[in-house]
């Protein structure tokens, strides 16, 4: 396989165990970088393995139904991979206080669906960066966050 063939299949691992229905935190530790970052427009960003199985945990807390999956295919060049995906989940958990326009008390009952497309850097075999870009406005919108003008 060519270097973007196993880039390729170490962000499908991420996308389906990572963000996928069924999250298995493990994988953080498996495919991550110890100071890997995450950052998305939504929420602060994340840095290292503990802090974004933190994130990860309170989100799926708040969004028990929590799921993300690719609407396209992949494209990778050198140590790089994007992905488009589509997602969302409905607000019937705790508090939830990591976005950065505001809070959602809890167990709100809204629903949130959204796209994005994602940058991620993997070096020899590790994730060292998720970057991405997300309809957040529509999210948010949808949480009753924001307001339509």
């Amino acid at each position: 396989m060519t270097k973007q063939e196993d880039n390729k299949a170490i962000i499908v691992r991420w996308f389906t165990d990572f963000w996928g229905e069924t999250c298995d935190l493990s994988v953080v530790d498996d495919i991550a970088a110890p100071d890997m970052l995450l950052k998305y427009s939504l929420h602060e960003p994340r840095r290292g393995r503990d802090d974004i199985k933190a994130f990860m945990t309170d989100f799926r807390a708040a969004f028990p139904d929590l799921n993300f999956w690719a609407t396209a295919d992949l494209i990778a060049e050198g140590d790089y991979v994007v992905g488009q995906w589509e997602g969302g989940g409905t607000h019937t958990g705790p508090p939830f206080s990591d976005f950065l326009v505001g809070s959602l008390p809890a167990a709100t009952g809204r629903t949130m669906r959204f796209t994005g497309t994602t940058v991620l850097k993997v070096v020899d075999g590790r994730i060292f960066e998720e970057i991405g870009l997300d309809d957040g406005v529509a999210a948010l919108t949808q949480l009753g966050l924001i307001k339509t003008a």
